[in-house]
């Protein structure tokens, strides 16, 4: 559900990575592939695509999904929370993310 300015959360953008990655084989992927399957599959709002304002290449979608690892000390994040884990280049899915998944 969209936050009050339209824009999805980070949260949910890292409940659809977390959806994402416990399909794929070894659980994890480059930031990249994750990119590219959100584009395609993921229901981004409009304001979700319109331009970042702090970063001028990107759209806000893509800082979000940035931030996911940048912001990663800060509470509810869900690599603090121990729901992904950052890798080099890319993100994989831990124990608990799976586990959360599979419950939701």
């Amino acid at each position: 559900m969209p936050s009050q300015d339209g824009r999805t959360t980070e949260n949910e953008i890292a409940e659809e990575i977390l959806r994402y990655l416990v399909k794929k084989p070894g659980g994890e992927a480059s930031m990249a592939e994750i990119n590219r399957h959100l584009t395609y599959r993921f229901p981004f709002t409009q304001a979700d695509k319109e331009p970042s304002p702090s970063r001028g290449n990107e759209v806000v979608w893509e800082q979000q999904v940035r931030n996911i690892v940048s912001h990663r000390d800060a509470e509810g994040n869900y690599i603090r929370e121990g729901f992904l884990e950052a890798r080099p280049g890319g993100l994989a899915i831990t124990d608990a993310g799976a586990t959360r998944v599979g419950n939701s």
